[in-house]
Formats: structure tokens, sequence, C-alpha cells
């Protein structure tokens, strides 16, 4: 079974109303943490940062604003599918980007082949049972042996 899921988005990088510039955004979702995305920033002169949110708060904002905290997602026009806009804070700080909706969808829709949204958690009960059942097999091993 495939374990994760990749993309790549150029995304612009707003730095105020006069200068943006486009960069690369890696997004991954792994079946090991089923319930998040990953995307990492490569902006220039830095090392890339990676932000980590709910996958479900990626699929809302592509459709409407959505958000709380440091993460906030929304359509730039919710009747149609064109541009996204990520913002992420820390603090007083803050960058916001602006991407494309449909490469987002397309990566968001492999997520869900790869784990249909609102099965995440038989995903984590499965391997669960399936760390149990290999400490148990190891345990009758080390005990027979």
């Amino acid at each position: 079974m495939r374990e994760s899921v990749q993309a790549e988005v150029m995304m612009s990088f707003l730095v105020s109303e006069e200068l943006s510039f486009r960069i690369p955004v890696e997004l991954r979702y792994e079946t090991c943490d089923p319930y998040a995305v990953r995307l990492t920033f490569h902006l220039p002169g830095d090392a890339p940062v990676t932000w980590a949110f709910g996958r479900e708060l990626l699929i809302d904002g592509v459709g409407r604003p959505c958000g709380e905290g440091d993460v906030h997602i929304a359509p730039i026009n919710a009747e149609v599918l064109g541009e996204v806009l990520i913002r992420l804070q820390v603090g007083c700080d803050q960058a916001l980007f602006r991407s494309s909706a449909p490469p987002l969808v397309a990566f968001l829709d492999r997520t869900d082949k790869l784990v249909p949204l609102g099965q995440e958690g038989a995903l984590a009960e499965f391997d669960a049972h399936l760390d149990e059942a290999l400490d148990r097999i190891l345990a009758e091993e080390q005990s027979a042996g």
C-alpha cells in the first residue's frame, strides 16, 4: 500500500500589495499522520519552512473561508474554483500565499484515494492493532526461543 502523496505547487508569496514572488511549495500527506497535510515553503535565501495542519482545513478552505489561530485559508472568489489565499501567522508575524485552487484540489483528491475523508480513525486503529500483533508475535518468539 502506498503510504504518502506528494505534489509540488507554485504559489505567490505576497510580501505587500506591490510585491510578490513565485515560490515552489511541496505538499505532502502521509498515512502515518492521516489527519494532517504538510506544506513546505521554499523561500529564496532561507531554509525551507514546513507547516502542518488539518487536511480537512485545506479541503474546507478551497471552498469557503475557514481557520482559526495560526492558519487561515479562503478562496478569493467562493463562487469560482480559482485561487486560494493561505495566511500563516506566528505571533505578530504573518505570511500570505496565493495558490491556484485546481492543483490543491488534485492533491486533496489523491489523498482521499489513499485515505478517504472520515476514515482516518480506522487507519489509526489498524496501525495500533498491527503494532499489538507484532509485539505479541515477537514476545511469543522470544519465549519459545
